[in-house]
């Protein structure tokens, strides 16, 4: 059975959260969450936050045993970008965009 969990308009560039979730793509979902308790980064704190709700998800909704759980895929789709605008010489604005990204965890019971 499939259980997923999704985190949407997070305020992370993509490729950035993309490098993390390479690394627990596969993995026992307890293991995951070992792994990225250790990772530096803020992009580590918000896909363990979302793998812990698939967690979450699986106990509550469907009686799973979060043993038996293994991560089947963790995908980063490209979220809307915030449009701003920083101040430049002789009274001009540059405009920059602050990315956002949505994750997506789906964890399985098989084997």
């Amino acid at each position: 059975m499939q259980v997923q969990a999704y985190t949407k308009y997070a305020r992370m560039s993509p490729v950035k959260v993309r490098d993390i979730t390479r690394a627990i793509q596969g993995r026992n979902a307890a293991e995951a969450v070992e792994i990225l308790r250790f990772i530096p980064r803020k992009s580590a704190r918000l896909v363990s936050k979302t793998l812990k709700s698939a967690i979450a998800n699986a106990e509550n909704n469907n009686n799973l045993s979060s043993d038996a759980l293994t991560i089947q895929s963790a995908t980063v789709e490209q979220g809307p970008a915030f449009k701003r605008f920083r101040p430049a010489a002789r009274g001009s604005a540059h405009p920059y965009k602050k990315a956002t990204s949505h994750i997506r965890i789906i964890l399985t019971d098989d084997a």
